[in-house]
């Protein structure tokens, strides 16, 4: 599973072929989440409330790549890196 981003001690990744809708995955510490990518829907776990606001943040900023990183990754391609939140 290819880390996309890493940022504030919070890691995105992608699983290769991982099943539909495009999400991905987000990591803080024993917490992990899945995120649509179209809607920033929380599909399933759960995070602290200021680890998710900014992975929500950061994932409204980068709608486009996350999709262009499912695609790939949907190929088994290894993803280009997504910018962190700065």
């Amino acid at each position: 599973m290819p880390t996309i981003c890493a940022f504030y001690g919070i890691l995105v990744r992608m699983y290769w072929r991982d099943h539909s809708p495009p999400h991905f995955h987000a990591l803080y510490g024993s917490y992990e989440i899945l995120v649509n990518v179209s809607t920033l829907e929380i599909l399933e776990g759960d995070f602290p409330r200021r680890a998710l606001a900014l992975v929500l943040e950061w994932a409204s900023l980068h709608r486009r790549e996350l999709m262009e990183a499912w695609e790939q990754c949907s190929r088994n391609q290894t993803p280009q890196p997504i910018a962190p939140l700065e």
